[in-house]
């Protein structure tokens, strides 16, 4: 095994995810301001076309609670419309292969998890939904749901960058510019490339082969790579196949795989450089990308060892079980790690197949409240509700006023901020005690012992932390987990979203203050360290003794010998 080709694969890697975001997320923030920008002689005209057709004043501003409800309109009618696409899909165009209608319950579940950006998926793409379906469907709730998260973001950043008003921007004019300047156009470059590296894009019914015994087999085809290009860019994940980028026809060679890996981590870190350049630091920009950094090389390093160590127990140097032999360890553990990192969900492995260390990691990542890098929009204002808390912890050490960028930290932002982290917290921890308790919660599971344990909270974590990916053992679709998953979806999106545009609403409101000798930096190595220390108390600890009966026990067990 060559060590040393993944290490310079690696930081190839970071190098061009670096390189990359910093200009993405001062190219989008010009987008954001209505600046000039390379591509507005092209879509300048679209945009103003748009705004005329929907009746849409760009100049319009509004408050927190108006710019609340617009996000609430916006993800109801989505929801209705992709519930009822499922419930009639057989007598709805595009559908050569005449799939019927999807049960209730899991044409609900699905839709909650497509608006959610959560991509939750208990159902296999290719048996269940119909090119029409897939299209207009999932792949434009994979556009709006990502839009909408970037545009909550963007709402706080002017909360915090406004001086003493009452309005953060107009949600429309920011969902419009994020899809047509940013979403849009990446997603077509990496459709183009990813149709030139095997990944299908076609209209025609599913193609019948023979295989060598003579046996017949059904090749499943559609219109994967535009969806797939949208799935990674907006930290979706929801596969267009079953098997989601395990399978060929999704991600076919180690170079569709490097690019697709790196788009998941693309625009979220971006957006980190975005939110700088709104805030007129980026100094605390590259602060929030460093912590987050060094969390993911963190995670990729310890997995990384955990999968190539040797275990007695396996006999073996490395875990190839349920790995593709075509990408191999290094490939598998880093997409698995940027997947959890990133609120993305796709896969390229059997989560279930890692080593426990390995599954640990792709858990607390999750846990940690999908901050790092988080998804799009989402993974930044996530992390904004740990930077409220590290500012009014530090400001009570030295015994002052809290204060982030001017605007003071008050008894009602810490309060929405608490509220926000602890929302997604007490799902996935009461969830799993129900889950792990009832005959309907453990007849799903495939594996015994703590390895079961570890597939149940995985569920919640993942519904609560809008991942959407899965420890495949786990049998989902049921009634029990196609509910209960269903509520953690909406609990994790919006019980943070209501919260951090409380505080925005309230924040906008403030006077700036000038800096003073007093003044707590918010750009320097000093606040990075209190920020990852209050993420990993916080986060991190709130999940101990769940872990510790699920991956952790695992580990030691393994090690005995005792496998599950």
């Amino acid at each position: 095994m060559n060590y040393l080709l993944d290490f310079f694969q690696f930081i190839l890697f970071l190098g061009l995810l670096t390189f990359l975001a910093y200009y993405i997320g001062n190219y989008f923030y010009k987008v954001v301001i209505g600046e000039k920008n390379i591509l507005s002689p092209l879509l300048l005209k679209p945009e103003k076309l748009i705004y005329k057709i929907f009746r849409i004043d760009e100049n319009e501003q509004m408050s927190w609670k108006t710019y609340l409800w617009s996000v609430l309109a916006l993800s109801f009618i989505n929801f209705i419309a992709v519930l009822l696409m499922q419930l009639f899909q057989q007598y709805l165009p595009l559908n050569p292969q005449k799939l019927p209608n999807v049960e209730f319950l899991l044409a609900l579940n699905t839709a909650i998890s497509f608006v959610t950006n959560t991509n939750w998926q208990a159902y296999s793409g290719e048996t269940t939904l119909s090119y029409f379906v897939q299209m207009l469907g999932l792949a434009v709730q994979n556009f709006a749901s990502a839009a909408a998260g970037i545009a909550i973001l963007l709402a706080l950043s002017r909360a915090i960058s406004f001086r003493k008003g009452t309005t953060l921007g107009n949600f429309w004019v920011d969902l419009t510019r994020t899809v047509l300047y940013l979403l849009l156009p990446l997603a077509i470059i990496l459709s183009i490339i990813l149709i030139s590296q095997g990944v299908v894009q076609t209209f025609s019914s599913y193609a019948v082969a023979k295989t060598i015994e003579g046996a017949q087999q059904v090749i499943p085809l559609g219109p994967a790579a535009s969806q797939i290009a949208i799935k990674q860019l907006g930290t979706n994940g929801g596969g267009f196949f079953g098997v989601n980028s395990a399978f060929p026809f999704e991600n076919f060679t180690p170079f569709s795989n490097f690019l697709q890996v790196l788009s998941i981590l693309l625009i979220p870190a971006s957006l980190v450089f975005t939110y700088g350049r709104m805030l007129g630091n980026k100094k605390h920009a590259w602060m929030i990308f460093d912590v987050m950094m060094f969390v993911f090389i963190s995670g990729v390093a310890f997995s990384y060892w955990s999968e190539v160590s040797a275990s007695s127990t396996y006999h073996t140097s490395q875990l190839m079980e349920g790995k593709e032999a075509r990408f191999g360890v290094f490939n598998s553990i880093l997409w698995s790690v940027a997947t959890t990192a990133a609120s993305n969900g796709s896969v390229n492995t059997m989560l279930d197949s890692l080593s426990p260390l390995s599954g640990f990691v792709t858990l607390l990542n999750i846990q940690l409240g999908e901050i790092i890098f988080g998804g799009v929009g989402s993974g930044l204002y996530g992390m904004f509700l740990f930077i409220l808390l590290t500012v009014f912890i530090s400001g009570l050490m030295v015994g002052r006023t809290p204060e982030y960028f001017g605007k003071k930290i008050e008894s009602y932002e810490i309060k929405w901020a608490i509220i926000g982290i602890l929302i997604p917290s007490v799902v996935v921890l009461f969830f799993t005690a129900i889950g792990s308790t009832t005959n309907q919660g453990l007849a799903s599971i495939l594996n015994k012992g703590p390895h079961g344990f570890s597939e149940i909270l995985y569920a919640f974590s993942s519904g609560a932390g809008n991942n959407g990916s899965a420890f495949a053992g786990l049998n989902a679709n049921t009634v029990f987990y196609n509910v209960m998953v269903g509520i953690a979806m909406l609990l994790g999106r919006f019980g943070v979203i209501i919260p951090v545009l409380a505080i925005a609403g309230n924040l906008v409101k403030k006077n700036i203050a000038p800096d003073t000798a007093g003044t707590l930096r918010t750009d320097n190595p000093l606040f990075a360290f209190l920020l990852l220390s209050v993420i990993l108390i916080v986060g991190a600890l709130t999940f101990f003794p769940a872990l510790s009966i699920g991956p952790i026990i695992e580990h030691f067990l393994v090690q005995s010998g005792i496998t599950f």
